[in-house]
C-alpha cells in the first residue's frame, strides 16, 4: 500500500502522522511511504531523516493526496484537504466529527473511507489511540491553568501550589477518565488542594485509593458541581462521551458566583466542549474572558510538545497503520472489530452512531459494510 504523510496545517500543529521510525517498519514491510516536505520539522524531523527511513518527499500536499492509498495525519482535514480526498482513500485521524457538521459533510461527499482515532476502541472498553493524547492534555491543562492564573495573564495572581503560611489554590477537575487522572497527578503534585468529581462510584474509588489523601473526590451531582466550581481557582474540563459532543456542565450563569480571575480550562473542547461559554482557540491567541472568568479552549493542546506526542501517538497507531496497510482497510477491520469501531464516515454514508445522532444522519449499520 501506498501511504501519504501530509504537513499539518492548523495553527502551531506541530505533530506529524507518522515519525521517520515508524516510516522504516513500513518501507521494510514492503510499502510506499510519501511524506510532505518539512512535514517532520516540529518533532526535529528534517526530510533527511525521512528520506533515510525510506520514504519518497513530495513537494506539497496535492502530491502526496494524489499518490497515496491511505493518508495518516494527526488533527481533522482541513477544508483545502478534504477537498482532495477521493472515492475508495483511506483517511486515519482525529476527527471529532460530532460538533463539526462542515467536515462531516465534505467527508461524506468524498466517498473517502475516514477512520477515526478517537472512537478505536480495546477490549477493556477503553480508547487507546486517544489516551497517550489525553494524557498530554491532563499535564497540559495544570501548567496552562497555571500560568493562566498568574496577573499578568489575566488570573487571580495565585500561586497553586501556595508557600508556607499561605493556602494553595483550589483546583477542580471535572471528569475523572484519563485526563481527569493526569490533571490531577500534576495539580497534586503541585500541592494545590485538588478535587475530582464524576458520576461513576468506581472510578471515584480509584482515584481515591490511589491518591490517598492528596486528592478529595466528589460525586457530580449538579448541587456539588455547582459549589465545587463556585469555590475554584482553576477548574479544568475533563469529559469525554466517546464520538459525541460533549455535555455542557458549566454554565454561564455559574461564571457570576465564580471568583473573578478564576481560569476554566476546556480539554474537551475539541469536541464541542464541556462549558457553555467555550469556543475552539488556538496556541497563537489560546485565552479569553466572559464575565471576568479567564477560558483556555486551545482544541490541540497536544501540539505544543509535538515530540512527546508524536512519539506516544505513533507508538498506539502503528500497529493498526500496519494492519490496514498489509490486510486493506476493509479485512483489517473485520480482523479486529476494536479497529472497525473507529469507521465514521464510509463511501458516503455515516457508520458511527454517535456522530449520525449528533448530525442527523442515517445510520449506516458496521455490519452491512464489512459483510
Amino acid at each position: 500500500m501506498h501511504i501519504g504523510v501530509p504537513k499539518e496545517t492548523k495553527v502551531h500543529e506541530y505533530r506529524v502522522g507518522m515519525t521517520p521510525e515508524s516510516v522504516r517498519e513500513l518501507v521494510e514491510d514492503g510499502h510506499t511511504v510519501t511524506v510532505e516536505t518539512g512535514a517532520g520539522a516540529g518533532i526535529n524531523a528534517s526530510d533527511a531523516d525521512y528520506r533515510d527511513a525510506g520514504a519518497a518527499i513530495a513537494g506539497g500536499p496535492g502530491d502526496v493526496f494524489a499518490v497515496a492509498d491511505m493518508i495518516v495525519k494527526v488533527k481533522e482535514p482541513s477544508p483545502e484537504e478534504r477537498a482532495m480526498l477521493r472515492e475508495g482513500q483511506i483517511l486515519f485521524t482525529y476527527l471529532h466529527l460530532a460538533p463539526d457538521p462542515e467536515q462531516a459533510k465534505d467527508l461524506v461527499a468524498s466517498g473517502a473511507v475516514c477512520i477515526a482515532y478517537e472512537t478505536v476502541t480495546d477490549s477493556d472498553g477503553g480508547l487507546p489511540l486517544l489516551k497517550p493524547m489525553s494524557q498530554v492534555a491532563g499535564r497540559m491543562s495544570i501548567r496552562v491553568g497555571a500560568h493562566c492564573l498568574e496577573k499578568e495573564a489575566g488570573g487571580r495572581g495565585i500561586l497553586l501550589g501556595g508557600v508556607p503560611g499561605v493556602m494553595p489554590g483550589k483546583v477542580v477537575v471535572i471528569g475523572g477518565g484519563v485526563v481527569g487522572f493526569n490533571a490531577a497527578q500534576m495539580a497534586a503534585g503541585l500541592g494545590a488542594d485538588t478535587v475530582v468529581l464524576d458520576r461513576n462510584p468506581d472510578v471515584l474509588e480509584q482515584l481515591s485509593n490511589h491518591f490517598e489523601a492528596r486528592i478529595r473526590t466528589r460525586f457530580s451531582s449538579r448541587s456539588n458541581l455547582a459549589d465545587s466550581v463556585r469555590t475554584a481557582d482553576l477548574v479544568i474540563g475533563a469529559v469525554l462521551v466517546a464520538g459525541a459532543k460533549t455535555p455542557k456542565l458549566v454554565t454561564r450563569a455559574m461564571l457570576s458566583e465564580m471568583k473573578p480571575g478564576a481560569v476554566l480550562v476546556d480539554v474537551a473542547v475539541d469536541q464541542g466542549g464541556c462549558f457553555e461559554t467555550s469556543r475552539p482557540t488556538s496556541h497563537a491567541d489560546p485565552t479569553f474572558v466572559v464575565d471576568g472568568i479567564v477560558h483556555y479552549c486551545v482544541a490541540n493542546m497536544p501540539g505544543a510538545v509535538p515530540r512527546t506526542s508524536t512519539y506516544a501517538l505513533n507508538n498506539v497507531t502503528l500497529p493498526h497503520i500496519s494492519a490496514i496497510a498489509q490486510h486493506g482497510w476493509q479485512e483489517a477491520c473485520r480482523r479486529n472489530p476494536h479497529l472497525a469501531n473507529g469507521l465514521n464516515v464510509l463511501a458516503g454514508n455515516v457508520t458511527h452512531p454517535a456522530v449520525a445522532d449528533a448530525l442527523g444522519y442515517d445510520l449506516t449499520a458496521l455490519e452491512d459494510v464489512l459483510a
